[in-house]
Formats: C-alpha cells, structure tokens, sequence
C-alpha cells in the first residue's frame, strides 16, 4: 500500500485530504511565499488561485508552469484566459502533480512492477465586476487522485470578493477556499477539504517602485500550534530544577504570526522585478534543531520580453530542499 502526503501548511496540516488543492504553480505567487495574492494588473497566474482578479485583459493569454519537488516529483499546470461577452472573463486550466515512479511489492515481498502517483486537476475560474471599484470571482476545481490501485475524486469551489481602490495603488481580496466535498475516497471513510477563509492585501507605494503584500490564511481557526520539542512552552533548568513558561502575551503572538505571510515586490520597470516572500508557520514547523535555517523565507525574478513574461522562484522548506518554480505567459495574439 503506498501512502502519499503533501504538506503544505505545516505540522497541523494532515487532517484532510486532497492537499493539492492549496499547490500554486505561479513562481511570482510562490516568491512571495503565500497560496494567493491581491494585486490587480492583470497576471492570469495569480489569478488562478485568486479567480476575483480575472479581468478582459487577461483575454487570450495562456501560462506555462512547471514546480520541481523532491525526489523525482513535481507539479505543473497550464492555463488559458478568454473573454465571453455578457458572462464575463474566464480561465480555464489543467493542473497535475506528479509523485514520481514506485516499485511495487505484495506482503511476501515478490515484485510486482512498477506503478506511479498523481493528482489531476481541471479549473475554470469566472469573475465578474459589481461596478467600479468591487468584483466577485469564482472557481470550480474538479480533482482525480490515483496511488497505484487506490483512486479518490473530489469537487472544490473557491467563492470570493475584491476590492481595488480608485489609483489601484490599494487592493484586497477575501476568499472562501476549497468548499465541496471527497465523492469518491480511497477506503470506505470520506476525508474532509482543506477548506479556509483567507485575505490578503496588497498596497503599492506611490512614489517608489514598491508593492507590500500581507495575507491572513486559515481565518476560521485560531490555535495553529502544536506540542514542539525544539520550541517547548515549558523548560525546566537541569540543575536547579526551575520551571520557565512561555507568557501568554508571547503565545498569542506566534499563535497570531502562524496565520500572517507576507511579500516585497521590487518593480522598477514593466519588465524586471524582484521578490522576496516570508511564511512565518513554515519557518517556525520546518526549523531544524540548529535554529535558523532560512526555512520559510522565499525568493524570485520576473523578466518580461518582447512576447514572453518568464518568471523564476525559490520557495525554502527546511534546509535540504527548496522547490524551485518557472511560469512562462504569453498573449497568443501576438502570434495570430
């Protein structure tokens, strides 16, 4: 039997399934270390995970992306946007995540060949605007799962609400992610989604070529902590045998920093920018014993040419692996 599992928020994660529907394919988004972002300027790969940012402009561009995991896995999608008069703007989309190659074994240890892992994603996402300043947007994201001979399917929708201010300099974003439910489960108990209320916020400074992003995840639950041997709540002196306790007012404030990600994005130019993400959570579950280990902070470079955008990024984990993503965009009228 194989049991597959990714982790994408951290030790308390694990108490539900389909976990690849948190994955992000953007690099841009995955630099600046978050699962959606709130900015509106029309790049149809954040707007796949934050579908109340589809716009007209987005209209005929199609996206390419492509996450190296660890040990032969990776994940990839491509996506492609257009607009249908009096329905609004969609992008539809195909996602897969690949486990890698696996040798099989029956419990008398005899080869039974080879087999393979994956997930299989389709999306459509929609928005529509509700006058000048506000939009709503929603997505409906189909998931098939297959580990050797086990097979799960289910069904998530992503409902939610923006807002842009007048000079766009201001943007924010709140989301109800990944409601629906596991049709089909892998034994006979049916696992719940990882369902969130997220917002983010994103504010560009007028006079410097600055973006700051915050996004609060997780909003429906407060305690994200966990019993943590390298951080205990509690430490007691070997030789006097005192006990030290961790103050409330401390225990609130990590509690309130495990929710928070946050992004710097330089952008100088149309056609350079560099990121740089941070995801306290991550930082705090993947920490090695030896303390800091760059675990949670993120990194990355977007270039734009005369008909592609590409961009690159480094999202750190814990110190041995770091996934690295590539998106490239392109407006296929370009070429037609």
């Amino acid at each position: 039997m194989l049991v597959v599992v990714v982790d994408v928020s951290g030790q308390t994660s694990g108490q539900t399934t389909a976990a690849a529907l948190n994955l992000t394919t953007s690099a841009r988004v995955g630099a600046l270390g978050s699962m959606y972002l709130s900015v509106n300027d029309d790049d149809i790969n954040v707007a796949v995970n934050n579908p109340t940012l589809i716009s007209d402009k987005m209209n005929n561009q199609l996206s390419l992306s492509y996450v190296s995991l660890f040990s032969g896995s990776g994940y990839g999608g491509v996506y492609y946007g257009r607009k249908v008069k009096k329905w609004g703007s969609f992008v539809v989309g195909l996602q897969y995540v690949g486990y890698g190659s696996f040798d099989g074994y029956d419990e008398d240890e005899n080869y039974e060949g080879k087999f393979v892992a994956a997930d299989y994603m389709m999306y459509i996402g929609w928005c529509r605007k509700l006058g000048e300043r506000w939009r709503m947007g929603a997505s409906f994201k189909p998931m098939l799962s297959h580990y050797e001979s086990y097979t799960s399917m289910a069904v998530a929708f992503d409902l939610g609400v923006n807002y842009s201010s007048a000079d766009e300099l201001f943007n924010a974003t709140f989301m109800a992610r990944n409601i629906g439910a596991q049709l089909v489960s892998f034994d006979d108990y049916r696992e719940s989604l990882p369902f969130e209320f997220t917002a983010g916020l994103s504010y560009k400074l007028p006079k410097a070529p600055f973006r700051l992003y915050f996004t609060a995840t997780e909003l429906q639950r407060w305690d994200l902590r966990y019993p943590d041997g390298f951080n205990p709540t509690e430490v007691e002196d070997p030789f006097t045998g005192q006990v030290t306790k961790e103050s409330m007012l401390a225990g609130v404030l990590d509690n309130m920093m495990r929710h928070a990600v946050v992004g710097v994005e330089l952008c100088p130019t149309k056609a350079f920018n560099l990121r740089l993400g941070y995801n306290y959570r991550r930082a705090k579950e993947m920490q090695a014993a030896t303390g800091f280990n760059f675990s949670g902070f993120s990194y990355g470079v977007g270039i734009r040419m005369k008909k592609f955008y590409i961009a690159y990024s480094r999202n750190n984990y814990h110190q041995s692996q770091a996934p690295n993503f590539i998106t490239i965009t392109t407006d296929l009228s370009n070429f037609f």
